[in-house]
């Protein structure tokens, strides 16, 4: 008997008809996230070949343009919280990737350098990355894609304006934590009687 591979999360074998029987109507955020979302799984299924994670890829390619930049950059950089970057390269660091060094010029600050094993990866890695590209884009004609380009710079420059404009101690961006503190609170008020 011949068995079919299941697939988990939201993309499985019925994305097809998901995607013909709503996704044409939804919101252009939603639309953007489901294309993100299917880049991102189709990258992460061809860096687990070579067992790398699909966040540790965000940390690499980084590096791979900017060695010896401090985690606090990297984490900028990446767009994500510290915490979540001294994980990964922790993590990445146990792995052979990197390395990590104090700042000469600053004690506090740590420099991340790749090892010779961390940029070998880019010539493995670069091309699966291309490939989802070439994947994803099959079909679709070259004045649409630099139409589409030209709408996501300007989405991306609107939102960071956006951000940067209404920035205030009530509407900013929470860490990881705040938002778990949050929520216990939302959950708790929700019990209360």
């Amino acid at each position: 008997m011949k068995q079919t591979r299941r697939s988990s999360g939201p993309f499985n074998p019925n994305i097809r008809s998901r995607l013909h029987n709503g996704a044409r109507e939804e919101r252009f955020a939603h639309l953007v996230k489901l294309a993100a979302r299917g880049l991102a799984r189709s990258l992460q299924m061809r860096l687990t070949e070579h067992a790398v994670s699909y966040g540790h890829w965000t940390f690499l390619r980084i590096l791979w343009e900017a060695e010896g930049i401090t985690q606090r950059e990297l984490s900028l950089r990446a767009g994500v919280m510290e915490p979540t970057t001294f994980s990964a390269l922790k993590a990445m660091a146990e792995r052979g990737y990197l390395t990590r060094r104090r700042n000469p010029q600053s004690r506090k600050e740590m420099q991340v350098f790749l090892t010779p094993q961390g940029r070998a990866l880019q010539a493995k890695l670069v091309p699966l990355a291309q490939d989802v590209n070439d994947v994803a884009l099959r079909g679709v004609a070259a004045a649409d894609i630099a139409a589409t380009r030209r709408t996501l710079l300007a989405l991306i420059e609107n939102l960071v304006a956006d951000e940067v404009a209404s920035l205030t101690p009530s509407r900013r961006m929470p860490s990881t934590r705040e938002l778990s503190r949050l929520a216990h609170r939302a959950r708790a008020g929700r019990r209360a009687p």
